[in-house]
């Protein structure tokens, strides 16, 4: 089994969901790779690409066509300036043309080169999709793709098409694997583990700074959400709510910049009810901004991602852990409990519901957060299997194929129950735990494999049938 980075698990993206945006932006990017290597894109006479499944189910909701056309077209989510996005894709309707891998403009029309096949879908997994090139001396190039949850991508042939197989000097592939090294190695905090192991991939100095730059993103993503109002996109008419609540908790308070709104909410009246309002409000505003394709940090997922931001956030904004290296610590232990969701279950929604996503995601920042609090190592496991036990069979069941409903409160719900988590682990003895993370992650798994696909991503069941509004 390979090792996976923290970095894989949390890292920048773009919403409004990894598997359904992030995934399928990165096959188009692997496929231009691939066009490179086996021929050249100056020999490319058409390109299509064919999404089935959930991928075609929701897909207009979720921009995965977008998504396509634009990773087609060479652009990268990571460096795209997020406000052109619509003016790019008209241009390219308008135009007939793409620009393939940022080369050669080639005929593209919308709906014969790119098709939602929401009839069929492949065998491998649920978030299947299909691109041909047609060279100009008649030959074809096709590639089968899979969104597995996260942004990563598969194909038939390799598990995983985005990096080389590596395998850290302490595989962690369990969690009993974690007690096991730190045992060995005479660790007390499970982070120290962790930060051996990144230097499969970078220096510890690297790897703090990669950490930091994650915290940045988070707060610049935060105060974004936190100072926008209106309506978000896609039909629905969800109206933001986190600048309203960020304006009544403040107040008259005014600022001018980022660590001037922080400073603000750290010095706020510090009273349950405020701090609640300040968890919902900080994952609120995430995810509206993941709603209209804002640059968000995908932890592990874009639908679930506010919440390792909102736990974050509280721990600097109101408790006593607030160094570099308490921010380090967190995001490595968070990153690290993501890993074996991954690689033991799935964190996908089309695969596992929204348990994969929600679930997983409150079991990270769960964990991240007894870490800095001080929990011994079974603690910050048994935070983590926490969480996930109370998430256990949750559905993802979006109205109208978009990451709104209940996708945004539903971070709040995943926030608030990991710092609930995390409190009842401090308070526990770990040795008497009746069920271990490893359990409740084989737990989760048996569920997702015996859930109904109505309740998988599909917009077929629960709310999104209840409500009666139609599908994209």
């Amino acid at each position: 089994m390979e090792s996976i980075s923290v970095f894989e698990i949390i890292k920048v993206g773009i919403g409004p969901s990894s598997s359904h945006t992030m995934g399928p932006w990165n096959a188009a990017s692997a496929f231009i790779r691939i066009i490179k290597r086996e021929r050249s894109i100056a020999e490319v006479k058409e390109v299509f690409l064919e999404f089935f499944g959930s991928l075609a189910k929701t897909g207009i909701g979720h921009g995965t066509d977008i998504a396509g056309m634009l990773g087609l077209n060479g652009e990268d989510f990571t460096t795209i300036n997020t406000s052109k996005i619509d003016e790019k894709i008209e241009k390219i309707k308008q135009d007939q043309t793409i620009k393939l891998g940022g080369e050669k403009e080639i005929p593209f029309i919308y709906g014969y080169h790119l098709v939602l096949n929401m009839h069929k879908s492949l065998d491998f997994h649920p978030n299947g999709m299909i691109f041909k090139a047609v060279f100009e001396d008649g030959t074809e190039l096709v590639q089968d793709f899979y969104s597995v949850g996260g942004g990563f991508i598969a194909s038939q042939e390799k598990n995983s098409i985005q990096k080389q197989c590596v395998r850290t000097l302490y595989p962690c592939h369990h969690g009993s694997d974690i007690i096991k090294y730190c045992e060995k190695l005479g660790f007390k905090r499970f982070s120290d583990l962790i930060l051996i192991n990144e230097e499969s991939w970078r220096s510890q100095e690297e790897t703090r700074q990669e950490a930091l730059n994650i915290w940045r993103n988070i707060k610049e993503c935060i105060y974004k959400g936190v100072n926008k109002e209106g309506i978000l996109p896609g039909g629905l008419n969800v109206t933001r709510r986190a600048a309203g609540i960020n304006r009544k908790l403040l107040g008259d308070k005014i600022y001018k910049n980022m660590d001037e709104w922080f400073q603000l909410v750290v010095d706020a009246e510090e009273n349950f009810t405020n701090i609640n309002k300040w968890i919902a409000c900080f994952a609120l505003a995430v995810n509206e901004e993941n709603a209209s394709f804002g640059r968000i940090i995908t932890a592990p997922t874009n639908g679930a991602s506010g919440v390792i931001p909102a736990v974050l956030m509280y721990s600097q904004a109101f408790t006593e852990f607030v160094s570099d290296d308490d921010i380090v610590r967190f995001l490595l232990v968070a990153g690290e409990i993501g890993t074996l969701f991954k690689k033991n279950a799935t964190i996908s929604a089309a695969m596992g519901g929204c348990q994969a996503e929600i679930g997983v995601s409150s079991a990270m920042a769960a964990a991240g957060l007894t870490e800095i609090l001080g929990g011994s190592i079974g603690q910050v496991l048994m935070a983590a299997e926490i969480a996930m036990e109370h998430h256990l069979g949750l559905t993802c069941d979006p109205i109208k194929g978009l990451v709104q409903i209940p996708c945004i409160e539903r971070n709040t719900m995943g926030a608030m129950k990991a710092i609930t988590a995390a409190n009842i682990a401090l308070e526990s003895d770990p040795t008497k735990a009746k069920v271990t993370l490893d359990e409740v992650i084989q737990t989760m798994w048996e569920t997702a494999l015996s859930m109904s696909d109505r309740f998988k991503e599909t917009s077929e069941g629960g709310l999104a049938i209840a409500v009666n509004v139609p599908e994209c």
